[in-house]
Order: C-alpha cells, then structure tokens, then sequence
C-alpha cells in the first residue's frame, strides 16, 4: 500500500530551481533513501513533501490525503526529523519527549508509555532522565528521532540524520532506522552518504541539481548504467599476451594492459576469480596482488552526473 506519493514537485528560488519535477512513491514498510550531494534539493523537496514550505507546482499526498502549508490531518501522518536538532536543552530526554508529545494531543498513561517505549527504540532509556544539554551530539540526534517517532507516523521523513556524529552514535543512529521499516512505517531517508543508503534503503532515488536522474534498487541502479565489477591484477611478464589469454575467459567482458599489470570488467568477479588467476599465472604472470572492486552507488552517481558525491 502506497503511503506517500509525489508528483511533479517544483521549487524556484529567483533564478535558481531547486527542485525540477521530482517524482516519488513509498509504500508501506519500505525504506526510500534520497541520495544526493549537499545543495542537490534534498532538504527543499522534504520541506515541501512535509507541508512546511509552499511549492510552485506538484502534488504530495500521504495515506491518500492531499498534504499544503495549510492542511493538519495529512500532517499528523507525517514524523519530520530535520537536520537541525528540535530539542529543548534544559528538558531531560524524558521531559522533551513528554513535551512534544503533548503537542501531539497524547496524554495520560499512553503517553507516558510510548515515551518509554521510544527510549528504547532510540537506546536512552539509561539516560531518560539527563537533561538534552549533557548529551553527545549523536545522542541528541537520537533523541530528535525519537520526538519524529512519538505519534506513530504513517511516514517519518529524516533529513540527513547522522551529519557531524561520531562513528559509534552513527551505528546506532542507523540500527534504530533500520527497525523502523520492519514495524511498518514508511520511511524517506535523504543523505550524502553513499553508504547509508546502500545499508538501509530498499529503494534509491539519486538526485542533483533539483533532478531524480534515476530511480530503483541498488541492483537496478547498478543494472541500468550496466556497471560491471573490476578485477586489477598487479603483475609482472609480458602482459598483453596475459591479457588477451584472459579475454578469451567466460565472464570477462574486457581486459587492458596497464602500468603495473591488467584491469578486467567482469560479471561476478567472486565467482570467476580463481579461473582468472589460474589463467593468468599459465600465461606467465607473476601475480603479486589481486583487488575486486564492485559497483556501488557512488559509481552509479559518478556515472549519471559526471561528479563525485560529495562533489
């Protein structure tokens, strides 16, 4: 069941188009990451799906209901985490969530119940009652989580959530995302970070420059460009012969003499690995490492925009 829907959103701001026609669905229990480099219209596209900024074109609905600036029911199905921290310093963890979820209209034991259960989830159950000011930057972060999640939402949205954390606060940043989609929520997840999206999103949307220049799972991302894995052998001998020996091999598409040895393309290079050392050793190579790089979104990206992600 489709919880979230977008079509044709547009933002122009002066002269610059922030956001050009971008276009997505997100179904229930599916994670959808928008990966894209800082600047590419990533925070303008949620603030508008979020109903918090108007939009010059396009539509947003969420669990079937059309979402404005001016809506409230389409609204309350939404659990917005933005990057910058909504958290009230002087509050302990467990008082800000209290808070928020007042303002969410829970009350009485229920509330205090989900408040417990969301620390859990966002592991600061052992700090519930520190006020927010004496926390680590990633357990702040945790804990805006937490405040998107109180209600329940049918979608949560999170904006870059692990920008500036530690390693450690990251990890458990993503673990709890990663439990999200298996409850059921909806989950649109936008970032930079190339592998975050490959960890917790079942699908990608890869945009830049306002654009969604292309749209699917990892696998059908890597498909559509036709990414192939790489297999760089460093070896001494007279390589081309080496090389044309190793064309000749099943599964290799391509092989190029190089400075230090031979680079191949291949379809799964795990699998085809000790045939193509095998061969290369009997054609008289000298082998003295082997490395297997496959495809990966960054690839992907490289490919589609001509630049780095983080470019």
């Amino acid at each position: 069941m489709s919880v979230l829907e977008v079509s044709g959103l547009r933002k122009r701001f002066d002269d610059l188009v922030a956001v050009d026609g971008v276009g997505l669905q997100i179904d229930t229990g599916e994670t959808y990451g928008l990966l894209g480099p800082n600047g590419a219209g990533k925070t303008t596209a949620i603030s508008m799906i979020a109903g918090l900024l108007e939009r010059d074109a396009g539509t947003v609905t969420v669990g079937g209901e059309a979402v404005t600036t001016r809506s409230i029911g389409p609204k309350a199905k939404i659990g917005l985490v933005p990057q910058d921290l909504a958290i009230y310093p002087e509050l302990t963890a467990r008082e800000n969530l209290v808070f928020f979820g007042k303002l969410y209209g829970m009350a009485g034991k229920a509330l205090h119940a989900r408040v417990a259960e969301v620390l859990e989830v966002i592991g600061l159950a052992d700090r519930a009652g520190d006020r927010s000011k004496e926390f680590s930057g990633g357990m702040k972060r945790r804990l805006n989580i937490g405040i998107g999640l109180l209600h329940k939402p049918q979608l949560l949205i999170l904006d870059e959530p692990t920008v500036g954390v530690d390693p450690q606060s990251r990890n458990a940043i993503l673990e709890s995302v990663e439990g999200l989609a298996s409850e059921g929520m909806a989950v649109l997840y936008t970032t930079h970070y190339m592998e975050e999206a490959e960890r917790l999103c079942d699908r990608v949307g890869i945009i830049d420059e306002g654009v969604i220049k292309a749209e699917g799972t990892r696998r059908e991302l890597v498909e559509l460009v036709g990414q192939k894995d790489r297999i760089r052998i460093a070896a001494s001998g007279i390589l081309e012969p080496i090389a044309a020996a190793l064309r000749r091999l099943t599964g290799i598409e391509g092989a190029s003499v190089t400075d230090h040895g031979v680079d191949l393309i291949a379809d799964e290079a795990a699998r085809i690995l000790p045939g193509v050392l095998t061969a290369a050793t009997a054609a008289g190579a000298v082998i003295s490492s082997v490395e297997v790089t496959e495809p990966n979104l960054e690839a992907v990206f490289l490919h589609l925009t001509g630049k780095a992600l983080r470019d």
